[in-house]
């Protein structure tokens, strides 16, 4: 009688030798049911992908986001679960204590601006009279007019701001899709982070295996960069414009700099949206020409030339130490102006596989990555 462990071990042997056959095999060598099998599924995979991409292309970015707000907050979450135990109460209280502070802050701002639209919408005529004055005394714009014509404009840009509470209002629900597709895949990957690190690890065959690292570092380096700098941008950007207007003694200081918060994460618009009328509102209504070109110079040279041009960049490049400043710069300029507000994502994102790719079939073997010298995979990215 046959020995068991050597039929089980021959078993294994033969699927072993079967698998590397599959996998090293020859196009050549396929037969026909096997080709036509191989077709049927890439044609139905290549289906089924572009209708997933089109079902969720309105919510991608906040899926992406919170990804990657989900890795970055887990520490706090892996602070809680050790003091209570329960994965789901610690994942609950971790997205409670990032969102309900900025629920609170974007709640009171919309209330305050809500209150200015409302008494825009009710004093026109005396907001027209004061443009009026205010045309008057600028050179070469004295005749009626030039006056009137310029208190039209200005009536309309406030009465649009008005409008603005509606409009706001609107689009509520496809931003409430977006959050709850936002809070969903945070808190999933507080949960399950090491499982789905598990799952996607073991769908890549080995021989990929130092290509998946060079994607990893590349991806996970720019990500970081890219995020990092935007909200620590974003933030200088806001606190320059909140100290702006208390020393200007401007009205709705705060919801003015949440704005600007906001708006700058959209492509053209940015903290000019702001400090721009503010000025005007200085000129018209206070007769405070020095205060509205201040700012206009501070916020024009500092928030958008410095900060947004230069700065944001630089500190993106530094903390990925993935890209250089140069190759930052260009994948969040063009990625924002190509693909909107997940520009600041996937802009960086797809320089940073096509580095990826490119430093990895460019080494002295194949599928060769370059190991970094003391480097921890979990740990943030570190330079090259």
């Amino acid at each position: 009688m046959a020995d068991p462990v050597v039929i089980v071990d021959s078993r294994e042997e033969g699927e072993r030798r079967r698998t590397e056959r599959r996998l090293n095999g020859r196009i050549a060598d396929l037969t026909l049911p096997e080709l036509r099998r191989i077709l049927i599924t890439t044609a139905l995979g290549a289906v089924v992908l572009v209708l997933f991409l089109w079902m969720v292309r309105s919510v991608v970015i906040a899926a992406i986001l919170g990804l990657i707000i989900g890795f970055y907050i887990r520490p706090l979450y892996l602070w809680l679960l050790e003091r209570t135990h329960r994965p789901t109460l610690s994942a609950i209280l971790t997205l409670l204590g990032v969102i309900v502070p900025m629920v609170l802050i974007l709640v009171y701002s919309y209330m305050e601006l809500s209150g200015v639209g409302a008494y825009v919408a009710t004093h026109q005529q005396e907001i027209a009279e004061k443009v009026d004055e205010a045309v008057r005394r600028l050179p070469f714009l004295g005749n009626s007019s030039a006056s009137t014509a310029a208190g039209r404009m200005v009536v309309e840009a406030t009465a649009y701001g008005a409008r603005l509470p509606l409009a706001l209002r609107e689009a509520l629900a496809g931003f409430s899709v977006a959050a709850t597709i936002f809070l969903f895949t945070a808190f999933y990957i507080l949960i399950e982070a090491d499982n789905v690190g598990a799952y996607i690890t073991s769908k890549i065959p080995p021989r990929y295996h130092e290509l998946r690292r060079s994607l990893e570092i590349n991806v996970r380096g720019v990500l970081y960069g890219a995020i990092y700098s935007t909200l620590l941008t974003q933030t200088m950007k806001s606190v320059i414009i909140l100290a702006m207007n208390l020393v200007f003694r401007v009205p709705l200081a705060g919801p003015l700099a949440v704005v600007s918060f906001i708006i700058g994460f959209f492509p053209i618009v940015g903290s000019w949206s702001v400090y721009v009328p503010v000025a005007i509102w200085l000129a018209i209504f206070r007769n405070a020409t020095g205060q509205a070109l201040l700012m206009v110079v501070i916020g024009t040279l500092v928030n958008t030339v410095f900060i947004s041009t230069y700065l944001r960049p630089k500190i993106a490049a530094d903390r990925s130490k993935v890209l250089n400043f140069y190759w930052m710069f260009v994948a969040l300029v063009t990625g924002v102006y190509t693909f909107g507000l997940a520009g600041i994502l996937i802009g960086p994102i797809l320089i940073g596989l096509l580095k990826a790719v490119v430093d990895t079939v460019t080494t002295g073997s194949s599928w060769q990555l370059i190991e970094l010298e003391g480097e921890d995979l979990d740990a943030p990215p570190t330079a090259r």
